[in-house]
C-alpha cells in the first residue's frame, strides 16, 4: 500500500507528497476491519492541519462512492482534477469533469460516481461550516521582506 511521503517540516509548516495523481489509486483507506476504500488518502494528520481535513481520491471507470453521506458540522469542497463523472446532492444528479468544483453543506446527501472512460480524480477539502467571517477575508499580511531563494 502506498504511503504519504514527508518532504519538510519546521515549527510553522509541514509539507508532504502523495505522489503523482495517477498513483493515488494505489492508496487504500481502511475505516475499520470491514470497510476499505481503494484510491483514497486523507492528508490532514500528515500535514498537522488544525481547521480542515483534505483527501485525494481516484474513482476508476465504473466505480462510485457506493453510499450517500452527510456531516454533522462540516461543509465540503470537491475539486475535480481529472476525468469525468457525476455528482449527486439531495437527489439532484449533475455532470462533473476536470475543473469542476462543488460545495456541499453539512446536511447535503452526497455521492459521486465515475461513469466515464478514464479515472476520475478528486480533491476534497472538509472544514467546519459557518466559520468564515468578513474579517477573515482580510486576514493576510503582505510582509515588506525580500524573498530569498
Amino acid at each position: 500500500m502506498k504511503q504519504i511521503e514527508g518532504i519538510a517540516s519546521e515549527k510553522n509548516f509541514k509539507a508532504i507528497n502523495v505522489g503523482p495523481l495517477d498513483e493515488v489509486s494505489q492508496y487504500v483507506l481502511e475505516m475499520g476491519l470491514e470497510v476499505k476504500i481503494p484510491g483514497k488518502v486523507f492528508c490532514g494528520a500528515a500535514l498537522g492541519t488544525t481547521g480542515s481535513e483534505l483527501s485525494f481520491q481516484v474513482f476508476q471507470p465504473g466505480t462510485e462512492t457506493g453510499f450517500l453521506h452527510t456531516h454533522k458540522n462540516h461543509e465540503e469542497l470537491y475539486f475535480f482534477l481529472g476525468g469525468k463523472g457525476q455528482f449527486q446532492v439531495d437527489g439532484k444528479v449533475f455532470d462533473v469533469q476536470e475543473g469542476s468544483v462543488v460545495r456541499v453543506s453539512p446536511e447535503g446527501k452526497r455521492s459521486v460516481r465515475n461513469n466515464g472512460s478514464a479515472p476520475l480524480v478528486m480533491l476534497c477539502v472538509q472544514y467546519k461550516a459557518q466559520t468564515f467571517s468578513p474579517e477573515d477575508a482580510a486576514d493576510g499580511n503582505i510582509l515588506q521582506e525580500p524573498v530569498c531563494w
